[in-house]
């Protein structure tokens, strides 16, 4: 039972605490009383039994709890005594068990992370630790900067939050378009690290994927005329999820896209992914996410590996980069051009792109080198990229990755 509970707790901790914010519109309070709810559900639970509804007991207890503790510190901090007034008026109203507002909880705390004070770099921060439970050492490396800046970031946006009295709400119609576009970027980046997980044993996190897709579906839904940018991400996460069956072995161990069987992809997915596609790019100039998911599906279309149509992706790829530069995106455009064209062509793009350092701390652009200088023959300087992919990698599953193809290149160099 106690792991049971440990995942219940884990599904149903942030929902909770957003619902915790929304009553006591401090972030610190809220984590206090999600704390004191979390320990008191592994004391009772095992004993008492699992509650019908998790989330609603979490919410319920934690309230309480907090009140109890805002009684015993007002007598010595007077400035506790409105939150205590407010949360004690409210509570005799609030039922966490019938109450219709907790479902948008999520999508509340979200645009409130996302709120135009803040720098574009806290909004993402703030809504990746506090929406979506991420460490701030996952945080980190999904924005390829150092741990104690980004918590730098999400404390001064809490304080942020809270200074300017930035309401706990979704914005009106009229203001969702010039919020979305942070909104969008931080479930793309949810999405990525259900995708491909930045560290741990598991490269997969069903949790957080299923999560970046509902709340995109949300946001489509909220829109009467959704934008072609919110529709291209759904079908964008929709055409890549629907492979995640077929990207890892029954070990754990990653399998490449020439030897996924394609059996195991999800049709239902990919059928949806291409629906929200060609809506994307009929309703708007192809965006950042309508061009990706373009991309996407080329993959999902081609019946097999040999008949991916390599040329054509990385052309989608050229669009991108024009559009939208950036050193990802110029080393994923030299994967598709390797495809394309072969690896001598792509080794003069990469080769300038590691040169301005931008990568330096991006294990993959060194994976991507040492592929292609593998299939190149040149096994000496592929083995020495490896090496220097597996100082920067984190994730166990491309570890083993990484370490097969290193050795492979250490017994013939």
């Amino acid at each position: 039972m106690t792991q049971e509970i440990q995942q219940l707790l884990r599904d149903n901790s942030r929902p909770a605490f957003a619902t915790l914010l929304r009553l006591l519109k401090d972030f610190d309070l809220a984590e206090e009383a999600l704390q004191e709810s979390s320990l008191a559900a592994l004391e009772q639970w095992p004993e008492r039994g699992i509650p019908a509804n998790p989330r609603a007991w979490l919410i319920s207890c934690g309230r309480y709890k907090l009140i109890d503790s805002l009684r015993r510190r007002s007598h010595f901090e007077q400035c506790l005594l409105p939150q205590l007034t407010e949360l004690e008026r409210h509570s005799a109203t609030f039922d966490p068990w019938d109450d219709p507002e907790i479902e948008d909880d999520r999508l509340r705390l979200i645009f409130v992370c996302c709120h135009p004070a803040l720098s574009r770099e806290a909004q993402l921060a703030l809504t990746l630790r506090e929406v979506c439970g991420l460490t701030t050492e996952q945080i980190a490396r999904a924005f390829l900067v150092k741990a104690p800046t980004i918590a730098q970031r999400i404390v001064r946006a809490k304080n942020k939050i809270r200074d300017a009295n930035i309401p706990y709400e979704v914005p009106p119609l009229a203001q969702l378009g010039a919020r979305l576009e942070a909104v969008l970027q931080i479930i793309y980046l949810v999405f990525n690290e259900g995708y491909g997980a930045s560290s741990g044993d598991e490269l997969l996190c069903t949790q957080l994927t299923t999560e970046a897709i509902r709340l995109a579906r949300w946001l489509c839904a909220l829109l009467p005329q959704a934008s072609g940018e919110a529709m291209g991400l759904l079908g964008l996460m929709l055409l890549q999820d629907s492979r995640s069956h077929a990207r890892v072995d029954a070990a754990g161990d990653i399998i490449l896209l020439e030897a996924q069987q394609r059996s195991l992809w999800n049709r239902e997915q990919i059928t949806e992914g291409l629906d929200w596609t060609s809506k994307a790019l009929i309703a708007d100039v192809a965006g950042y996410y309508g061009l990706q998911a373009a991309i996407a599906a080329v993959h999902a279309e081609a019946a097999d590996y040999k008949e991916t149509d390599w040329r054509q992706i990385a052309g989608l790829y050229s669009v991108l980069l024009a559009r939208f530069p950036s050193p990802v995106v110029a080393l994923n455009h030299a994967v598709a051009v390797a495809m394309a064209d072969g690896p001598t062509s792509a080794m003069r793009l990469i080769e300038p792109l590691l040169a301005s350092g931008e990568l330096m701390d991006y294990h993959l652009a060194y994976a991507v080198r040492a592929d292609l200088l593998r299939r190149l023959q040149r096994f000496a300087e592929a083995a020495e990229d490896y090496r220097a992919a597996l100082r920067l990698c984190q994730q166990a599953s491309e570890r083993r990755f990484l370490q097969a193809r290193l050795q492979e290149c250490e017994k013939k160099c």
